[in-house]
């Protein structure tokens, strides 16, 4: 690689096959020829900060730009954002909201939309399959009509313990003291203090004196007597049972191995993956995931099923997931921290740590990770969140978690959208203070690259991320097939957005889920590169997002369609005109 100053600055590799690398020192490539590089501009500073760089192609009034679609691909949110508050002001950290009852129709999915919903999370827990297929409709609905660029996820059940049925629609309140009755039976109606389960197995090994616990802390209860298969239970500490809540048993301070026998992907799951690739989802996130193997296994099934844009997250919610963290997050698209179940296996006091060591593996290996549940939990009840949730959720962004996600919040809470609108102003305003404190955390580059392609192309990132910041760029603009380079860029996270264009929808939707990327769909030339960059920069010139003295940087990872053509991995830097 080699960066050469003037009017242009570039850092180019010729790559004519996937044998053989040449580097021009000093020479630029335009339309698959090259030419002397420019010498004798100069790049000076603009206030603080601000650096103004004469193009060797200037942008703006191009004659020869074609006539193109005027809709970039941008979804409405974005593009009012940055019409609202520039590219610096543009929040980064990406938003997942649970569907649920609470907010399932389409005006209530539009409002959270416009909330800044980025990915929508259906658990495939709850409801009918005919209610996840209207809500995935409603999405496209909304993508398609109204400009939005919102991603589905399905979230596997997993073989896990939980509540199958206890007699309400919403949730039920246990009162310290009262008897409650826990079985597998199937039983007519919803007899009063009864708990029904969904594990026929739920109490072998159980002895009195045990304590179950819910959904980690919500309710708890004694043991005080074992009726054949059927669980007969006091409650030590009054509480909520949610919903299809989960429970564990504990002796003596330790938690109770309750479901090591059980397959990571049951029956039902799998028939939940095949209705999720037939609906076209973005996601699919494997719960209770305790090694690689399940992920391999779903990522091969999709692979034959030609479901390639289909990415797969795994959620670390145990012990042993923790245990093979690193495995499980090389042969994952992404990961979910599932602090709700982690909690109820792990000490309390060890989860900020966790957290903070998952998201940092994530961010090291380039997966996209997720900080969910009970980020804003007592706005499930209450219309304002408690101090230390806000500075809970700050924390989680300060790590620079690529996305946070709500639960209970609004899947079941009255108060959804403004859990989102919090969520949104909190991590905009730790994105802005972490800027300003210059408090980038130092990542520890550690290659990824195998082969020489793959790693001029990690290299050249990192390299455009430190330029873009040290120059002060307003944008990163990256054209990329698959996101790889988008996701690379990301992986530093620069202090400007990253702006993705690609001419693949499920990269696109994929890209939602990344810190910092703006994924925007758009026809692109393998084979003209420099037709990419007028075209679009002119394109959002044209639509006012652009001005005279705004700087982007510019790479790309396209690979050529045509044996004889060149294709080129480059930084450049240009100013609009």
């Amino acid at each position: 690689m080699a960066v050469a100053t003037g009017d242009s600055i570039l850092a180019r590799s010729l790559i004519t096959d996937r044998r053989s690398t040449n580097f021009g020192l000093k020479n630029e490539v335009c339309r698959g020829k090259v030419l002397p590089c420019r010498a004798g501009g100069k790049v000076k500073g603009k206030g603080k900060g601000r650096v103004e760089v004469k193009a060797a192609v200037q942008i703006g009034g191009l004659e020869e730009v074609k006539k193109a679609k005027e809709e970039m691909g941008f979804d409405v949110v974005s593009e009012e954002e940055l019409r609202e508050k520039g590219f610096l002001g543009m929040r980064k950290t990406k938003l997942v909201c649970t569907i649920g009852p609470a907010c399932c129709s389409l005006q209530d999915l539009e409002k959270l939309a416009l909330g800044g919903m980025n990915v929508a999370r259906l658990n495939m827990c709850h409801n009918t399959r005919d209610w996840h297929r209207d809500v995935i409709k409603k999405i496209n609905q909304l993508n398609e009509e109204k400009g939005f660029c919102v991603s589905v996820m399905i979230d596997t059940e997993g073989s896990q313990i939980h509540v199958l049925d206890h007699g309400a629609s919403s949730s039920v309140k246990a009162e310290e003291g009262s008897t409650w009755l826990f079985t597998a039976q199937k039983l007519e109606g919803s007899p009063p203090f009864t708990i029904q389960a969904n594990y026929e197995g739920f109490s072998e090994g159980i002895e009195v004196g045990d304590e179950l616990v819910i959904d980690g802390g919500m309710a708890s209860f004694q043991v005080i007597e074992i009726v054949g298969n059927d669980l007969r239970c006091k409650c030590t500490d009054s509480g909520l049972f949610l919903p299809r809540a989960k429970f564990s048993f504990w002796r003596n301070g330790k938690l109770v191995a309750r479901n090591s026998e059980l397959p990571t992907l049951s029956k039902k799951d799998w028939a939940d993956i095949e209705f999720g690739v037939s609906e076209g989802v973005d996601f699919i996130a494997l719960s209770f995931v305790n090694d690689a193997d399940p992920v391999r296994q779903l990522k091969n099934y999709l692979y034959m099923r030609s479901s390639r844009s289909t990415r797969v997250l795994a959620k670390v919610e145990s012990l042993e997931s923790l245990q093979k963290l690193k495995e499980i997050v090389e042969a994952s698209d992404g990961i979910m921290v599932a602090r709700g179940d982690l909690g109820v296996e792990i000490p309390y006091e060890q989860i900020p740590t966790v957290q903070e060591e998952i998201t940092r593996v994530c961010r090291e290996m380039n997966k996209p990770v997720i900080v969910a549940s009970q980020l804003l939990e007592s706005m499930v009840e209450y219309p304002t969140p408690t101090r230390a949730e806000v500075a809970d959720v700050s924390e989680a962004v300060r790590q620079y978690a690529d996305a946070l996600m709500l639960s209970g919040e609004s899947a079941i809470g009255p108060y959804g959208q403004k859990a989102l609108s919090i969520l949104q102003m909190a991590s905009s305003r730790m994105e802005l203070w972490s800027r300003e404190e210059n408090r980038q955390s130092i990542l520890h580059q550690r290659r990824l690259g195998v082969s020489l392609p793959d790693r001029i192309a990690e290299q050249i990132c990192n390299c455009a991320v430190e330029m873009a910041n040290n120059l002060g760029v307003d944008a990163i603009f990256v054209y990329t097939k698959h996101g790889q380079m988008a996701s690379l860029l990301s992986r530093n996270r620069p202090y400007p957005p990253i702006f993705a264009f690609t001419s693949d929808n499920g990269t696109r939707m994929a890209l939602n889920l990344q810190w910092g990327v703006i994924p925007l769909l758009v026809e692109l030339s393998d084979d003209d590169m420099e037709a990419n960059i007028s075209t679009t920069i002119e394109l959002i010139r044209r639509k006012g997002m652009l001005k005279p003295g705004d700087v982007v940087m510019v790479v790309s990872d396209l690979t050529p369609t045509h044996i004889n053509s060149t294709a080129f991995q480059s930084i450049q830097v240009k100013t609009v005109v």
